[in-house]
Order: structure tokens, then C-alpha cells, then sequence
């Protein structure tokens, strides 16, 4: 009994830490004694998007009072300009110097701390969940999928990137805040980094991991048809091998089987067309490969937890 009082403590303490520190809401779930080897807890967001800076106080802040490692309901993307970063993820912990970006992807175990040095620690800190901006955060699992940490050149896209988090700050600030305005600046902030991380990237001829490359391709295979009815066969043999490899390296990269990559690329682009256009719920899923309403809205469902119409409602409401 005394485990257990001494956990709630615990957790409380931990919740009420960090919707103070970051105003995000988290709920951890209770463990029976015994099970705690990997402990995480689960950090929730209501809002679409959310962005703020992280300096100096808030870094002692942190030091004082360690955040558990943890999963997030939503997609994290840090744009650090000063300081560094000790972070734990893919079961590794590496140390990182500003200038940098991290991309910290829905349901990732992962552990941050953010370190000053030399007095200085500015960050900005980007959350949002995949229903934002559908696609374009799809795109970010190539490009930040073997390293959730990339290094950026001094004053060339560093420079660019605070100017941007700056703009949708400013938007973001604002009573009347357009959403579609943080939106694209959003797309525009995450191109960039996809521009930079291309055009920096070392020559990998000798050891570039086999296994990223074919998941690279895959991802590619899967933008153009996942709107078809394809099976797990078909993507294995676009790439010259059995269904049964294709499955192995996409559970070795992402923890993720090709079907159920399938079925989120589809989820997303649902979600995606459910906020922006006005087709049907019939017109929707037969436009990504399902016959039958029923079958969509029973995937969908399950999937992301209400049906499509409930979702059309919510989003609406909050965009």
C-alpha cells in the first residue's frame, strides 16, 4: 500500500510540474510494483498547435526538477539556437550544441534536458498534432527517421528557421490567430528543414545503412499509391524483395509493420480531406481505396477513436 501512495505522490507531482513548466496536460498511468523497468508517462494536448520559447530559467527549472522519460500524444519539433540538449531517444542518449533541430514523433519514448551553456539556452519549442498539417508531417518521419537530431550550419538556416518561429509566434500571439497562416509557415519551416538536411547530408556510399535507404524508398512507393487498395505484396515487390523483408526493416526503423503504415498515411490523408473539403464520408473513402462506408468508418474508427463525422465536428469547431 505504501508503493502505491508513494507512486501517486509521485505522479502527481510530475503532472503538476509540467503543466506548470509547459502548459501541456499529461496523465500517468499507474503501474503495478514490479513493472516500472521502462516507466514513461503520456504527455496530452487539446490544441492543434501550440509554440513557445524555452530560455535559461526554464532550463534551472528543469535541473531542479528532471522530467521522466516520456511519450507524447503529438509531433515535437525544437529549433535550438543556443545551449544543448541531452537526449534520450531510439534507446540512445547523445549530447547536442546549438545550432540544431530535434523531431520527436508521436508515441516515441524519449527524455530531454535542456542545458545552458555559457549562460545561454534559447529554444524554440513547436508542438502539433499529424491532423494539422496531415502530409507534410508524414514527410518528416524520412526525413528525421535514423536520427531524431540534426545538426545545423552557423547563421545560414538557423537564422532563417528563428525568423519563421518568430512570424508564427507573432500569429500564434494573436486574439484573432489565422490558423491557416501558422499553417503554412509551418509547412514552410519544415521544408526548410528538409532543404538543409538534403543539401548537408555527407556522401553515405560506404556506410549509408541499407535498411534506410529501402525504408526511404518505401516511403516514396507508399505517397503514390496509398490512396489504392494495395497489399503489403505489392509494396515488397516495387522494391525487389519479400513481403516478409519490407516488413522486418519498417518494424526495425519505426516500430511500425508495413500495413500499419498503410492505414496511417490513409488515416491522415482521411483526416486531411475531412477538414479541408466538403465530400462525403462515402466520396473520402473511396477516394483512398475502401468500397464500402461501413468498412471505411470501422477503420477510421478505430484508428483515431470517433467516427468521421464526430471528427469533421471537432476539427471545424477548433480551426
Amino acid at each position: 500500500m505504501l508503493d502505491f501512495i508513494s507512486q501517486v505522490t509521485r505522479n502527481n507531482h510530475i503532472e503538476s510540474a509540467i503543466k506548470q513548466t509547459y502548459g501541456i496536460k499529461i496523465k500517468i498511468p499507474f503501474k503495478k510494483f514490479g513493472e516500472l523497468n521502462h516507466f514513461a508517462f503520456l504527455c496530452k494536448m487539446d490544441e492543434l498547435f501550440k509554440i513557445y520559447k524555452f530560455g535559461v530559467v526554464d532550463a534551472a527549472k528543469e535541473a531542479a526538477d528532471p522530467i521522466e522519460p516520456h511519450v507524447h500524444e503529438f509531433e515535437e519539433l525544437l529549433i535550438g539556437l543556443e545551449g544543448q540538449i541531452e537526449h534520450y531517444i531510439d534507446f540512445r542518449t547523445e549530447k547536442v550544441d546549438a545550432p540544431y533541430v530535434s523531431f520527436i514523433t508521436e508515441g516515441k519514448i524519449h527524455q530531454l534536458k535542456h542545458l545552458a551553456k555559457e549562460g545561454h539556452c534559447d529554444i524554440w519549442v513547436v508542438l502539433f498534432k499529424k491532423d494539422f498539417i496531415a502530409e507534410t508531417a508524414f514527410h518528416l518521419y524520412s526525413t528525421f527517421h535514423d536520427n531524431a537530431n540534426m545538426y545545423l550550419k552557423l547563421n545560414s538556416c538557423a537564422t532563417r528557421l528563428d525568423t519563421i518561429c518568430s512570424m508564427m509566434y507573432d500569429e500564434y500571439s494573436r486574439d484573432d490567430a489565422d490558423s491557416a497562416v501558422i499553417k503554412q509557415l509551418l509547412i514552410t519551416l519544415i521544408s526548410m528543414i528538409e532543404s538543409d538536411k538534403r543539401s548537408n547530408a555527407p556522401d553515405h556510399s560506404e556506410n549509408m545503412n541499407v535498411q534506410n535507404k529501402t525504408f526511404k524508398s518505401f516511403l516514396m512507393v507508399l505517397e503514390q499509391h496509398y490512396h489504392e487498395p494495395r497489399s503489403v505484396a505489392f509494396y515488397a515487390e516495387k522494391l525487389f524483395m519479400t513481403s516478409r523483408n519490407l516488413n522486418m526493416i519498417c518494424q526495425r526503423v519505426v516500430h511500425q509493420s508495413v500495413s500499419e503504415l498503410v492505414e496511417t498515411r490513409k488515416l491522415l490523408e482521411a483526416k486531411n480531406l475531412l477538414v479541408t473539403t466538403d465530400k462525403t464520408i462515402t466520396e473520402i473513402g473511396y477516394e483512398l481505396g475502401f468500397n464500402e462506408k461501413t468498412y471505411f468508418t470501422h477503420v477510421f474508427k478505430k484508428k483515431a477513436g470517433m467516427s468521421p463525422s464526430d471528427f469533421r465536428k471537432e476539427m471545424r469547431a477548433k480551426i
